[in-house]
């Protein structure tokens, strides 16, 4: 099988596998940018496996004009860069020793050793630089069948990585079959080592979690975690039904996907013990989980949190009524977010001052919200 994705084959790619294979070296592409440029998705960050060691890819590439970094060396990393573009270079790896979190690797010459310590089969594939698929592990099978599967022993791959657990799910929303169901091996796994989710940084949590919502539709993944437990290990009172129907709103109003919005309409629980979040994402959770819950008008909504949060908040709603959006809401709170409130302080002054003055704008405000902005200056200041 051959590749023609032209995203595939970068300039800076081309001469780094150049450099290496000119002196004798195998280079490889390897992972999501092949998996990808196989199923037509999305371009990924490319990353190239070699049997040379760090400091052999640093020496040819530097000679061949090509400037390099040590990013990782530790792990047989480095990333070469030319014309503002870069590819990261990992040398053939196998483990010696997993920690759960950290493996102690030793470099390698054997393309399988580097295909088997890998999470999933589709993720083990490799392209030479005309695009020729070498496949060591069978994972072209399953990447055509859209099969999420572990390489090996699930438990054993869980338990060298148990970011991994929440990789399966991840990967299942972006790249698996739904109608085909989970694998249900790595189900069986994920379920079994739910404890080394405890062992997880929140940065590292949070960064696959959002991954995952931002699936076109992760409502069968995220089921899936919550059938095996992890979804309340890492969202305590979280539920997996309510985003099904989320995801059907969205599709009807055309709405793009949204990681927040969605995890609004999964977390029970204040989410941020378990997910590194953001004082903006805090707050905008929080708006929108207020915003599900009130019965404020959808005009006033789209005025006081603008157009974006309301019709976020107005798809919760409509899932939790089982219903889709009303065009009419929708527009009404589109409209609102562009006006403005036609009253500053000046005009109330000198008459009104102190603490009376906000009161008194803020009962002018109340009274043009409910108008819905027919209220004239004059006619609020009368």
């Amino acid at each position: 099988m051959k590749i023609t994705a032209p995203w595939l084959f970068p300039p800076v790619a081309r001469a780094t596998m150049s450099a290496l294979g000119e002196a004798g070296h195998q280079a490889w592409l390897v992972g999501g940018c092949v998996r990808n440029a196989l199923i037509g998705a999305s371009p990924t960050d490319i990353d190239i496996a070699t049997d040379a060691t760090p400091d052999r890819v640093t020496h040819l590439c530097e000679t061949a004009g090509l400037r390099v970094v040590p990013t990782g060396i530790a792990h047989g990393t480095v990333t070469v860069v030319s014309d503002g573009d870069h590819v990261e270079v990992t040398t053939f790896r196998r483990d010696v020793e997993t920690h759960g979190r950290h493996a102690t690797v030793a470099f390698s010459t054997d393309i399988v050793d580097d295909a088997s310590r890998r999470d999933f089969t589709m993720n083990a594939l490799y392209s030479d630089a005309d695009g020729t698929v070498t496949d060591p592990l069978n994972g072209l099978a399953d990447l055509h069948a859209r099969h999420v599967r572990f390489i090996g022993d699930p438990h054993a791959r869980i338990a060298e990585d148990y970011l991994r657990i929440l990789r399966f799910f991840r990967f299942h929303a972006w790249y698996a079959d739904p109608t085909q169901g989970i694998d249900a091996d790595g189900l069986a796994a994920c379920a079994d080592h739910l404890d080394g989710l405890e062992y997880l940084s929140a940065e590292r949590i949070q960064h696959e979690f959002c991954k995952l919502l931002a699936a076109p539709d992760p409502a069968p993944a995220t089921a899936a975690m919550a059938a095996c437990g992890a979804l309340l290990r890492l969202l305590p009172g979280a539920g997996s039904n309510l985003l099904s129907v989320l995801v059907h709103v969205e599709e009807a109003a055309r709405l793009e996907p949204d990681w927040l919005r969605r995890l609004a309409a999964l977390c029970g629980e204040d989410p941020s013990a378990r997910l590194k979040l953001s004082r903006a994402d805090t707050a905008r959770l929080q708006r929108l989980r207020d915003g599900m819950e009130s019965d404020i008008p959808p005009h006033e909504l789209g005025y006081r949190l603008g157009a974006t949060d309301a019709i976020d908040i107005l798809a919760l709603r409509a899932a939790l009524g089982t219903r889709e959006i009303d065009p009419e809401q929708a527009d009404q709170a589109r409209g609102a977010a562009v006006q403005r409130f036609p009253v500053t302080a000046a005009d109330l002054m000198p008459g009104v001052t102190g603490p009376a003055l906000g009161e008194r704008l803020k009962t002018l405000e109340s009274r043009w919200i409910d108008s819905r902005f027919t209220l004239s200056r004059d006619d609020l200041l009368a």
